[in-house]
């Protein structure tokens, strides 16, 4: 669910979409991909499915969403869905960046992020559910934005975790959401959902990315 620097490969063996997940730890393992043609603009992430070796993010998100029915059931509901994905990444983007901005500007950062949270992607998603009236943000179905959503949530959460105080149908969709059984696994401790970055993460993708 959680995009991170370092994330080299992802493996869905069909019909089960469970996978299997490896990690650059170090310079000589992204250049061993390089150089062996594996990323085909130079970059992780990359995801080996379906006998392919899938880069950029919004290819890997689209093909898994389509392949396991998770896209809408027409041309519109995917434009709404594609919609309420693109915000939730702008917002989980700047909480993923915040760990490495400058110790100084940090606090002014996750002022930003909580504020942007809170005013501009949040209210829409609050908006969504009242007008639509249903469990999930497009249809009745679950889609691919639900859980983009729930991890936006969820990380937003790591930064304040009442930052959904205001929001009495996100705090319930959260609920609903985080209680579908395979995610509801996949969200307990121990599981494979990586925890809040480090001192030590963030040292790590320094070092490999020269960042």
């Amino acid at each position: 669910m959680r995009k991170r620097l370092k994330h080299e490969m992802v493996t869905f063996p069909c019909p089960i979409p469970q996978f299997e997940e490896s990690y650059l730890e170090k310079k000589d393992d992204l250049i061993k991909l390089q150089n062996d043609g594996s990323l085909l603009f130079q970059q992780v992430p990359m995801v080996e499915i379906d006998g392919m070796k899938l880069v950029q993010t919004r290819a890997i998100m689209n093909y898994i969403a389509t392949k396991y029915n998770l896209c809408g059931k027409d041309l519109k509901e995917r434009a709404l869905i594609d919609m309420y994905v693109e915000g939730t990444t702008d917002l989980m983007g700047m909480i993923m960046y915040l760990p490495f901005q400058p110790a100084d500007t940090k606090e002014k950062n996750l002022a930003l992020i909580i504020e942007r949270a809170t005013t501009r992607y949040f209210p829409v998603y609050e908006k969504a559910l009242k007008d639509h009236g249903q469990d999930y943000l497009v249809g009745n179905k679950l889609s691919w934005a639900d859980v983009h959503l729930l991890e936006a949530i969820l990380m937003a959460e790591e930064c304040k975790p009442d930052v959904l105080s205001a929001f009495p149908l996100l705090q319930a969709f959260k609920g609903r959401i985080s209680n579908i059984p395979t995610i509801k696994k996949f969200l307990q401790p121990g599981s494979q959902r990586k925890p809040p970055t480090d001192e030590k993460f963030v040292a790590v993708v320094r070092k490999i990315f020269n960042i």
